[in-house]
């Protein structure tokens, strides 16, 4: 088991995208806890990029639920029809969101947070199982580049083994 990432001393996000995943990969293989990934995951994230806030949010029953998660304290349930992460949700696609207050329905877990990439986590059914929320304290603070390094981590997690 690692106790420390690895990352490059640089700030290109691709290149710590890409230093990043098989790192991830490697902290999830062999552990079938969900909770324990999950929160690895979001450890993982918050210390490569500092970012404000990121975590999962859960599908149970009706409402997303939080999950683990790195920072602030959040939301607790958010209905499938609410704000960037009920919109990811429901739409089963990645939201870049350069301005949470131009967003539609944004719900404010924390009114420091200014911009948003929410992805979809799908299980091996291909069902969203959960969503993967990530905000800054910067408007316009994510890119294409954090939406496809943030889509691969979602798949390791779709790839892991259900116990």
């Amino acid at each position: 088991m690692a106790e420390t990432l690895i990352l490059p001393q640089t700030s290109n996000r691709q290149e710590i995208y890409d230093s990043l995943i098989p790192q991830i990969e490697a902290l999830l293989k062999g552990e079938s806890d969900l909770v324990a990934n999950l929160a690895n995951v979001t450890a993982a994230l918050k210390e490569a990029f500092g970012f404000f806030w990121v975590g999962f949010y859960l599908k149970k029953g009706n409402r997303l639920v939080l999950g683990p998660f790195q920072g602030p304290i959040a939301c607790t349930r958010i209905a499938f029809d609410r704000g960037v992460c009920g919109a990811a949700y429901s739409r089963r696609e990645t939201i870049l969101v350069p301005d949470v207050e131009q967003f539609p329905g944004h719900i404010a877990c924390n009114s420091a947070s200014k911009s948003e990439v929410v992805v979809p986590v799908f299980d091996q059914d291909g069902n969203v199982a959960m969503v993967l929320d990530v905000d800054s304290d910067k408007l316009d603070d994510f890119s294409e580049v954090d939406a496809k390094g943030l889509e691969q981590i979602a798949q390791l997690i779709t790839n892991l083994p259900v116990s």
